[in-house]
């Protein structure tokens, strides 16, 4: 598993909140930023196992929000 070589950041403040909106902004963040995909599928993982809270601070951990 190889991640990123630093934490990339993704503006969700004022976008759509979908949750697959997020998902996809983080996605694609992990990639620019190095991550392959079996980093990206843990965070998916991760991040669709609980509610949409959950959702949020999954991705917290993984990028940092702007």
């Amino acid at each position: 598993m190889r991640k990123p070589t630093e934490k990339p950041t993704v503006k969700l403040v004022g976008e759509d909140g979908n949750a697959f909106v997020i998902l996809g902004r983080t996605t694609s963040a992990l990639k620019r930023a190095g991550a392959n995909k079996e980093y990206i599928d843990k965070y998916k993982d991760e991040a669709m196992s609980g509610d949409y809270d959950f959702l949020l601070q999954t991705t917290m951990k993984y990028v940092d929000i702007n």
